[in-house]
């Protein structure tokens, strides 16, 4: 598969530290950001931890059908689960820490996304735009339900309050999506520092402004201190140019 991509993490108008972590591994198709919580040193080590233990787990996928590759997705991240949680117990410093882990894999024809907390991954195609995950958070759990609207929610004050994240908890189980590549599709996977500032037809309005990665991630990071940095903003912009003629096994 032929792609371009582009990253960047920002520390925004308002925070002293940056607790986001992300990482592109081209040659693997291999892209995650992660969003830090438990405070400046904590929660950037959390995040730190999760990019670098979900790379190392995932490991080759090639030749695997999209069950195998989706389970390698989902033990990695469960690994760095163990790896941060294991750390909260033995150190006090890092008591209560944890991240959100949002990974997307380019497999064959497919793409496939691992997830916990509101870190989110979207995709532009054919000039619509579509968020693939859904937030592990206490104002979608409302909105599920019929209490809140997608706008009120953006605005509710506990739209911080995550219900699932790496490393809380001694297991956690992430959620994971799978779907068919085309050439021309963007993908962005973005922390909530860049979410939370732009909704998703202004985060349309610049997806659909240019082709190239690196000048939408960082108009997107300019965008999101304009309208006040209240976060670290992180986001990762991968264009696909090409798709292969085959596919990985079972797809």
């Amino acid at each position: 598969m032929q792609f371009s991509c582009a990253g960047r993490t920002d520390v925004g108008i308002v925070r002293s530290g940056n607790e986001d972590n992300y990482l592109m591994i081209p040659d693997r198709a291999l892209f995650i950001v992660a969003d830090g919580m438990g405070g400046h040193a904590a929660g950037e080590v959390a995040s730190e931890m999760a990019v670098r233990i979900i790379a190392r787990a995932v490991g080759a996928v090639e030749g695997e059908d999209d069950r195998a590759a989706a389970d390698r997705l989902r033990h990695a991240i469960r690994e760095a689960n163990a790896a941060i949680f294991e750390r909260t117990l033995t150190e006090h410093d890092k008591r209560g820490m944890g991240t959100t882990a949002t990974a997307l894999l380019l497999h064959g024809r497919r793409y496939l996304i691992g997830q916990v907390g509101d870190s989110r991954a979207y995709l532009l195609r054919n000039g619509t735009l579509a968020q693939l995950t859904k937030d592990h958070s206490y104002v979608q759990e409302q909105v599920d339900a019929g209490y809140l609207s997608a706008e009120e929610a953006r605005t509710h004050p506990y739209s911080n309050v995550i219900t699932r994240c790496v490393g809380a908890n001694d297991d956690v189980a992430p959620d994971t999506y799978v779907g068919t590549v085309r050439t021309g599709d963007l993908f962005l996977l973005a922390s909530d520092g860049l979410t939370g500032m732009l909704d998703d037809p202004e985060l349309h309005r610049v997806l659909e402004s240019t082709d190239d990665p690196q000048v939408l991630v960082d108009t997107l990071v300019a965008e999101a201190n304009r309208l006040g940095g209240l976060d670290n903003i992180t986001a990762i912009i991968v264009r696909i140019d090409g798709v292969p003629e085959g596919g990985a096994p079972g797809t």
